[in-house]
């Protein structure tokens, strides 16, 4: 027993003096072969710093909190192997401890991104589908199971979505991008996991760190892309290191709270104040989400190689970053670079809100915009916020204006040109923000019809939300967040109903699901769509025309938007149509004679590949 007691004091006294290491293990032959380890523990600046004589260090950085210590190590022509940190007092070893060099994974560097050729389907993880009940609540993290509460935690989780990837593969998506899923420590509205506590772990109300490399794996094996939704701007409140910063300025402080102005136009105007710029930059997103500062070159370092762990722990296929424009500029254009020199097909979606292309062009990476303020976001993809307003309004418009119906659509390509590259954009009707279509335009299937047609035909990367391919709908205005993110029925085994089968859809479920399947199938075989040109017409009578084309396929789309069946003669679309005579309607399979004049009816579409 005496022995044992010896064992255990030795034991504690080797390995309790560290709290945490970030990153917990990294990989040989990376770009990003300088890595910087935090050791966190109390009183850890203390000691000096040594490991393996054959590993460089670079850099040991302390800083005013002295429960840190930063340590560079140059990895680069380093095997795979188990490194060993010792900490010192006066050149005797206190404490060791260990640490992993591991293999990468093969062909990593080139893994294939997403890009034109997917549809990525959008799921609210927490209200998606429960396949595991035994992780419904946790006694270490704070907020419980609460199916009752819109804005409650109900229970969705990384299984529920492993356990539908069929489900949304039938339905014609090709990568699937969760809402976060690190650990968010909330007390209330935990659910969404924008406020994050740990950005290492999975949140075990999802399940695990090896459930979600499951999931990525399970993705892979059906061909299908695996989308993070990635947070650089803030963390929660409940984020460990807000009890014991590693640096005053490891957030941004204010003499007293200041929000964000939300005017992402200040960090562009050639006009504007520092001031201005400023508190929309630095200020905080909401009072439980501090504002990182990532012009700390100690924070940008942390979320870099964060952001490059999970790419290689996890095998992902891209990023989606929240609030884009709202982290320093520089500072976060330096962590997009360098994931992309890491991995250069690595294809990462910045959320810009803002309602013009100039504004939103001027993110992209290479933006004419940008360049003329010596400023490169190297963000490869944006949002289209701007065409999102149209699907917006358009479909209650029924008579065309100088600006009203169709026009809208033709007005908002006509602004392309400001696009460095127009093809990698991220469109959408709807996402986990924004009310529901079918509810703004009162669950009107020919609407939903148009909407879903142009989606799936136009330049860009169509975005599905969860959903809406069964008509769901709700209101953030009038009801809440919690009602634009309703759990999908089935999800749950106590539900009365499960939309996920064919089965037990009811009549008016089948019908958009049977659309939208039909559309997006169709769509994945179709590099035109993919990769084509585009070419349209000035909409007249609300009709809008438009070509996807390329060297050997050119498909037509009609989209009627008047409440009138209209007719038009297509001598007009000579430069598109050429010498085809007809053309197959891929919804209806009909096929319609293009020679002289094509009539649609009201409120419809036909999408014509010509013959």
């Amino acid at each position: 027993m005496k022995k044992f007691v010896f064992f255990f004091l030795i034991y504690a006294a080797t390995f309790a003096q560290i709290d945490r290491v970030e990153p917990p293990f990294w990989w040989s032959n990376m770009n990003l072969s300088s890595v910087q380890i935090m050791f966190y523990g109390k009183s850890i600046s203390q000691y000096d710093v040594s490991v393996d004589q054959n590993v460089l260090i670079e850099n040991i950085q302390k800083t005013e909190n002295p429960n840190y210590i930063f340590v560079t190590i140059n990895t680069k022509n380093i095997l795979a192997e188990e490194l060993l940190f010792s900490f010192k007092n006066k050149l005797k070893t206190v404490f060791t401890q260990k640490y992993a060099l591991k293999s990468r994974r093969e062909n990593s560097k080139f893994r294939k991104s997403f890009d034109s050729s997917d549809v990525i389907y959008l799921i609210m993880s927490d209200r998606f589908a429960n396949g595991n009940t035994n992780n419904d609540s946790d006694k270490i993290l704070t907020e419980k199971l609460d199916r009752n509460n819109p804005n409650g935690r109900h229970g969705g989780d990384i299984q529920g979505i492993i356990n539908h990837l069929d489900y949304i593969k039938e339905l014609g998506a090709t990568a699937v991008w969760p809402t976060p899923l690190c650990q968010d420590n909330d007390e209330h509205g935990s659910y969404h996991t924008y406020g994050q506590s740990d950005v290492y772990k999975i949140d075990s109300r999802f399940g695990s760190n090896e459930d979600y490399l499951q999931m990525s794996k399970e993705l892979h094996q059906r061909g299908m892309k695996n989308i993070m939704d990635y947070v650089t701007n803030h963390w929660g409140w409940k984020h460990w290191m807000m009890n014991d910063l590693p640096t005053k300025d490891w957030i941004h402080q204010f003499s007293q709270y200041t929000q964000t102005n939300h005017r992402r136009e200040t960090l562009n105007d050639i006009y504007g104040s520092k001031i201005d710029a400023q508190v929309c930059s630095d200020g905080w997103f909401v009072k439980t989400m501090p504002d990182l500062n990532q012009s700390n070159p100690l924070v940008l370092k942390y979320l870099t190689q964060n952001a490059i762990w999970w790419i290689e722990y996890a095998d992902l296929d891209g990023f989606r970053v929240d609030t884009y424009p709202y982290n320093d500029k520089y500072g976060i254009s330096s962590w997009t670079k360098a994931i992309t020199d890491e991995y250069p097909n690595f294809n990462i979606v910045g959320e810009a809100w803002l309602n013009s292309a100039a504004k939103i062009s001027y993110w992209q990476k290479d933006s004419k915009i940008g360049a003329l303020q010596s400023f490169n976001s190297y963000l490869p993809s944006v949002m289209d916020f701007p065409l999102y307003d149209s699907f917006s309004t358009v479909f209650n418009q029924d008579d065309q204006g100088w600006e009203k119906g169709m026009i809208n659509f033709y007005l908002n390509f006509t602004n392309d040109f400001l696009y460095a590259n127009p093809n990698n954009i991220l469109t959408f009707l709807e996402n986990h923000d924004t009310n529901r279509f079918n509810d703004i335009y009162k669950s009107d299937f020919k609407k939903y019809q148009m909407a879903m047609t142009l989606l799936a035909t136009i330049r860009g990367i169509p975005q599905l939300y969860y959903g809406s391919e069964i008509g769901m709908t709700g209101n953030k205005d009038k009801a809440g967040d919690g009602d634009i993110r309703r759990d999908f029925p089935g999800g749950w085994s106590s539900d009365s109903s499960n939309a996920f089968s064919k089965l037990e859809r009811n009549a008016e479920q089948q019908k958009y699901f049977e659309f939208t399947q039909k559309l997006f199938n169709w769509r994945k075989t179709k590099s035109v769509i993919h990769s084509g040109k585009l070419m349209h017409y000035i909409p007249e009578n609300n009709v809008y025309v438009y070509f996807r084309y390329n060297e050997t396929e050119t498909v037509m789309v009609i989209v009627n938007n008047s409440n009138e069946k209209q007719a038009f003669k297509t001598n007009r679309f000579h430069e598109s149509i050429q010498n085809y005579k007809s053309g197959k309607d891929i919804l209806s399979e009909k096929i319609i004679d293009i020679t002289n004049e094509v009539s649609i009816d009201s409120k419809s579409v036909l999408i014509l590949e010509l013959k």
